[in-house]
């Protein structure tokens, strides 16, 4: 498992080594595992999981910068918890307004002593934290123009969005300046992209 998941990572630019790999794939095994109680997500088994959830969410990796992170909608943890275990340099908050995901994401933290995590049970219009964000992450949490609407207080004045999108997003307005990356990720058939949002100074 842990060599499938590096060579696969690589292949994004992605390097793993041996301890993430293997808190990747503990953190998956958890999700597999409360699945069958909590219905954490409709992903059932370790291979579609291992691309669905673990490549798809390391495949942002590399613009990922330095900033305080808040990654809303977070769910089981996507992408915020795979961040958090790729980077413990980096303060990352997940948000979910669902008790049993913040639940499970709190296990998730005490199980992988992830020092650098914060779990927030709120909505995200009602989250009015003190200090703001330099990046928030979306991957599959509401419409595009509705998350700006609601989240806008939550980022900082020179903040970045990084919406994780399928071939879908066209469908959807697309705010001034904003850049589309293209996303390879092994393992998972879908057209993926990264959309990038620059606050409005």
């Amino acid at each position: 498992m842990q060599s499938t998941l590096i060579s696969a990572a690589e292949k994004m630019g992605v390097s793993l080594n041996a301890a993430q790999a293997q808190a990747l794939i503990d953190f998956l095994q958890l999700i597999l595992q409360w699945n069958k109680t909590y219905n954490l997500s409709s992903i059932r088994n370790f291979d579609e999981g291992l691309g669905k959830h673990l490549l798809d969410s390391l495949s942002i990796l590399p613009y990922i910068n330095s900033q305080k992170l808040l990654d809303i909608g977070s769910g089981a943890g996507l992408p915020g918890i795979v961040i958090s275990i790729m980077r413990p340099d980096l303060a990352v908050s997940v948000l979910d307004s669902v008790g049993k995901k913040c639940r499970f994401m709190q296990f998730v933290k005490t199980q992988l002593g992830l020092k650098n995590l914060t779990i927030i049970n709120s909505r995200v219009q009602d989250f009015q934290p003190e200090i703001c964000f330099g990046q928030i992450t979306s991957r599959a949490f509401a419409k595009m123009d509705k998350t700006l609407e609601l989240s806008q207080h939550l980022l900082c004045d020179n903040g970045v969005y990084w919406f994780m999108k399928g071939a879908n997003f066209q469908q959807e307005r697309l705010p001034d300046g904003a850049k589309i990356h293209q996303l390879s990720v092994p393992k998972v058939s879908d057209e993926r992209f990264l959309l990038e949002i620059r606050a409005e100074k």
